[in-house]
């Protein structure tokens, strides 16, 4: 027996030891191979590139890590042979900065171990351009690796993916660069999304897409459109080989919905769209895909007093609208909704002619004016001039208060501009025009004080006419404040001593009550003196004055 184990392979095997065996029996996850020992060893199938390129009787050389374990069998590895023998080749060989082919083995802490006829270490920063997030789609991989460093002592290499990729991009950016010029269509996939738009890898060019170069229509962020990863054919609009910068679009590869506009949406016509966007001025309606219009707020009701669109309108509405003009280069379309209907104002002047008595509620009032409804969406308007024939009003609050049912006279209608004139003095005879009939000079009048100033007091008269007492026509004594002697509703008794019909004013005296005819007509002419020299202003003037006090 001695001499047999002598004779046999068995007195040669030693640990760390390389030595031949014969393929016996293949597995499905293992492989048993004869070394001349006392039993058989085991390798595991995933040492194989291909166990299917393995058949029974086959010679292979494999690595003794142990000769016996505590079962009797031997510790094999083809694979830890092979890299024993291929230390030396990829030392000579190869160098810092080779290429060589490899497959990947395993995931470890840090990166991938790579076979490249030896192990080698692949860090996870130098995989690819982005560091993987996921390590296990390389595994079992083949791929092109560069040797970045080789430490002998601790048989130790160090290879990167990255650096490869990295080159065969910076020498395909170069080429693209040469060849690319503006209005050529590429293929590309999206590298990365911002907020202005999204950077597309055009195989090793990079180039910036825009988000007004994402559709003719409305976006609010690229990634309404676009996904990292996506591939899209774009188009390059510029190109900047100095920077080596490429602007690209993706709107400019489908033909532009403005082109013919004019005759896809003739005025007058009828439209329907959807309502995308609501402002405080309207409300923008997608027609199509990259074209929008826009009804105004003041072209959503004839009758309807609508402050914002939001009162009728809510984004997603399907709505139905009339064309009312467009502006092709600065691509804007103007829409309208009332258009939809017949225009009450076309009616106006047929329903409310010139001299027509009306009857209607105070609206709203303005400094100028009381705005009274005649109708639902349709308003007449009293100016201040136009509601007293014999009292400045200074603001319409002083005849009238908001709900008040009027009646009035139409004085004018402009249906072009919707604007209705009214007037309430109108409704009864001017006491001007016959003012000679209710009051005389010398006439003794009596009547209610209704309003002080500065410069003296006026009286409600009959007729509903105001006169004025100037602070002189007081007293025979010298009146400093005209409050220290009258007050406001207070009954007294005066005289008139002056009619102006073209300036509508009257002058009292309350000291000439009991003058006999020659002493009033001395007062009547001192009077006509203080207008003369400017010392007693006019009505309107005074009343001004009254308003501040």
């Amino acid at each position: 027996m001695e001499e047999l184990l002598a004779q046999s392979s068995f007195a040669n095997l030693a640990p760390h030891a390389i030595v031949k065996g014969s393929i016996t029996e293949i597995r499905a996850n293992e492989v048993i191979v004869d070394i001349g020992g006392k039993s058989e060893g085991s390798i595991n199938a995933n040492e194989f590139l291909d166990i299917g390129e393995l058949s029974i009787g086959d010679e292979i050389e494999v690595y003794v890590e142990k000769v016996e374990d505590k079962e009797g069998n031997p510790i094999l590895s083809f694979d830890k042979a092979e890299q024993k023998k291929n230390w030396e080749n990829i030392v000579n060989q190869c160098e810092e900065g080779s290429i060589v082919p490899g497959r990947v083995k395993a995931k470890v802490k840090g990166g991938l171990i790579v076979n490249i006829g030896v192990d080698s270490f692949l860090p996870a920063s130098q995989i690819d351009i982005q560091p993987p997030k996921n390590l296990d789609q390389y595994l079992q991989q083949t791929y092109d690796f560069k040797i970045v460093k080789i430490n002998t002592e601790r048989r130790n290499i160090v290879v990167s993916r990255r650096e490869l990729i990295e080159e065969q991009r910076l020498e395909k950016r170069r080429t693209l660069l040469e060849e690319v010029k503006p209005g050529d269509v590429r293929r590309g996939a999206v590298k990365n999304i911002t907020d202005y738009g999204a950077f597309i890898d055009l195989d090793g060019l990079d180039g910036l897409l825009h988000i007004t170069d994402m559709s003719w229509g409305r976006i609010s962020h690229p990634s309404e459109m676009l996904k990292v990863g996506e591939e899209i054919s774009v188009m390059i609009i510029e190109v900047d080989r100095d920077r080596e910068r490429v602007s690209l679009g993706l709107k400019q590869t489908v033909s532009n919905p403005w082109d013919n506009i004019e005759h896809k949406y003739p005025v007058n016509a009828k439209i329907a769209g959807k309502v995308v966007n609501l402002v405080p001025y309207g409300a923008f309606v997608e027609l199509e895909e990259g074209v929008e219009g826009l009804v105004h707020v003041t072209e959503l009701s004839w009758t309807k007093r609508i402050n914002k669109p939001s009162e009728v309108l809510k984004v997603g509405d399907q709505i139905e609208a009339v064309v009312l003009g467009i502006q092709k280069d600065e691509q804007k379309i103007s829409l309208g909704v009332r258009q939809l209907e017949p225009n009450p104002w076309d009616m106006a002047r047929h329903n409310y002619p010139a001299g027509a008595r009306v009857r209607g509620k105070v609206r709203n009032l303005t400094n100028y004016g009381a705005f009274v409804e005649l109708e639902e969406g349709i308003d007449g308007m009293v100016h201040v001039s136009d509601m007293s024939w014999t009292r400045k009003v200074n603001h319409p609050s002083e005849v009238v208060k908001k709900g008040d049912e009027i009646n009035a006279i139409v004085l004018d209608v402009d249906s072009d501009n919707q604007r209705i004139s009214l007037g309430m003095k109108q409704l009864m005879e001017d006491p001007w025009d016959n003012i000679e009939q209710y009051f005389k000079i010398g006439d003794i009048v009596n009547g209610k004080v209704s309003k002080l100033t500065g410069y003296g007091a006026f009286i409600e008269l009959e007729h509903g006419i105001d006169g004025l007492v100037h602070i002189s026509q007081i007293s025979e004594e010298h009146v400093e404040k005209i409050k220290d002697v009258i007050t406001e509703g207070q009954e007294v008794t005066a005289r008139v001593i002056k009619i102006d019909a073209e300036d509508r004013r009257i002058g009292l005296s309350v000291k000439a009550a009991s003058y006999d005819s020659d002493q009033l007509a001395a007062e009547v002419a001192a009077f006509d003196r203080i207008q003369d020299q400017g010392q007693m202003t006019s009505l309107g003037d005074i009343l001004d004055e009254a308003t501040k006090g």
